[in-house]
């Protein structure tokens, strides 16, 4: 199905680029599941031209029967869904929660819903919409801003500092002006993560292109390159006990805005499950 959603996206947008934009994926990954499904089917369903690609005769006799698929498919998975008494609860997640937050939602959701289960899953931060747009996750916990066509409520506002090898210069410093890091390399989150990765190179506070040390992926991607010199990141002041690492330490840094953790769904999304679990965390905040 998700090789259909994607012909389908890029049918429509004909151009791969628009397309991988409007379902939150790089444009090479895109390209390649593209190739997969014309090697599946045996079919090729796309010629490219000056101004992106255009439908094959394949390619557009496929595109209505693709179309129904998904619209069935999508239709059926309500009904079953409907159907269930009981489910399970996917929670998508790009970095630990904290902050007392998750474990008590989860005492009130399982309260009002019981017999549903949940399930945690770590999404990387290639996905920004922490697995909601796929609908790989029901919910999400993410840091702002988040792709279009979800819906948000925040969790915490939290300032932003640096975390680096203890052996640093600027270290020694209480709390460190963002001006003293514009040269330093910093770890950053992957292309994908369009503008999540802008929020964390804290490009609203630059006016020239940011150094960048390394690439990373996961919050163990991020933090093994800190340790090992590669460069330095900006983590939520919430994050910085969680990810404690030997070598590592944490410094408030001045001059910039603070981030916001959210509890995210998609915004056509009505299923009582998520609504029970976003009216969990909406009672846990009020309570803090």
């Amino acid at each position: 199905m998700r090789e259909l959603r994607y012909f389908v996206a890029v049918a429509e947008e004909l151009n791969v680029t628009r397309a991988a934009e409007r379902l939150f994926v790089s444009q090479p990954a895109l390209s390649k599941q593209l190739r997969v499904l014309e090697r599946q089917i045996g079919l090729r369903l796309f010629e490219r031209v000056p101004s992106g690609v255009t439908l094959t005769r394949q390619g557009e006799a496929l595109l209505p029967v693709a179309r129904e698929l998904l619209e069935r498919w999508n239709a059926g998975l309500e009904s079953a869904r409907a159907a269930a008494p009981t489910g399970t609860l996917v929670i998508g997640m790009q970095t630990a929660v904290g902050r007392g937050l998750q474990q008590a939602a989860l005492r009130r959701f399982r309260e009002v819903m019981p017999g549903w289960e949940v399930s945690l899953r770590l999404v990387g931060w290639d996905d920004p919409s922490g697995g909601l747009a796929d609908g790989s996750s029901d919910v999400a916990f993410i840091w702002l801003p988040v792709p279009p066509g979800l819906k948000t409520y925040v969790l915490a506002t939290e300032s932003r500092g640096v975390a680096m090898p203890m052996s640093h210069p600027l270290a020694r410093l209480p709390e460190i002006p963002f001006e003293a890091l514009r040269d330093e390399p910093f770890i950053a989150l992957p292309s994908a993560a369009g503008p999540l990765r802008d929020f964390w190179l804290a490009r609203e506070a630059r006016d020239d292109e940011p150094v960048i040390g390394v690439t990373a992926n996961t919050p163990e991607e991020v933090f093994e390159a800190v340790t090992s010199g590669l460069g330095v990141v900006l983590v939520a002041e919430g994050n910085a006990t969680l990810y404690n690492r030997p070598g590592m330490t944490y410094r408030p840094v001045t001059g910039l805005p603070p981030g916001e953790l959210a509890i995210a769904w998609r915004a056509e999304d009505r299923s009582p499950q998520v609504r029970a679990f976003i009216d969990a965390l909406r009672q846990v905040t009020t309570k803090v």
